[in-house]
């Protein structure tokens, strides 16, 4: 079990609380797609991913990066049981869409690139470690199942 001091919960709630998540989702997996273009695979029903103009104006991209974000969202309402909570996300990305788990990590920095130049200033080191440290356990319990 994750231990969380007062700081990283209350840092991870307001960050939350802050970000547009139709925009950060939006934009961290047009950047995964076009930075890691292998990720690209698991996306063949999305249409056109051709190149970074298509990855970026595609209403597919847009609409699962929501649904990354309203995830992640779940995790934060749930920091002290996040295996529990990804169970069933973990069971279907391993055994039904077969996603290699090391793109949650990949998908992972860039929502703490995103998050950050969306924050600005105020994305210290300190809420950066918090961020990053969240996303670690989320990965953690997505890739349960793998093992």
């Amino acid at each position: 079990m994750v231990q969380w001091t007062d700081f990283e919960r209350a840092t991870i709630q307001d960050v939350f609380s802050k970000i547009d998540y139709s925009s950060v989702g939006h934009q961290a997996l047009a950047r995964c797609l076009v930075v890691y273009p292998w990720t690209q695979r698991y996306f063949g029903n999305f249409g056109n991913l051709y190149n970074a103009a298509a990855i970026v104006g595609n209403p597919k991209v847009a609409a699962h990066g929501l649904t990354v974000l309203r995830g992640l969202e779940k995790a934060v309402n749930n920091m002290d049981n996040i295996k529990a909570t990804y169970a069933d996300l973990s069971v279907l990305h391993s055994e039904k869409l077969h996603v290699d788990p090391d793109n949650f990590r990949l998908l992972a920095d860039c929502i703490t690139i995103v998050v950050g130049s969306t924050m600005g200033a105020s994305f210290t080191a300190e809420v950066q470690a918090a961020l990053q440290k969240f996303l670690a356990v989320v990965i953690a319990a997505l890739g349960k199942q793998y093992q």
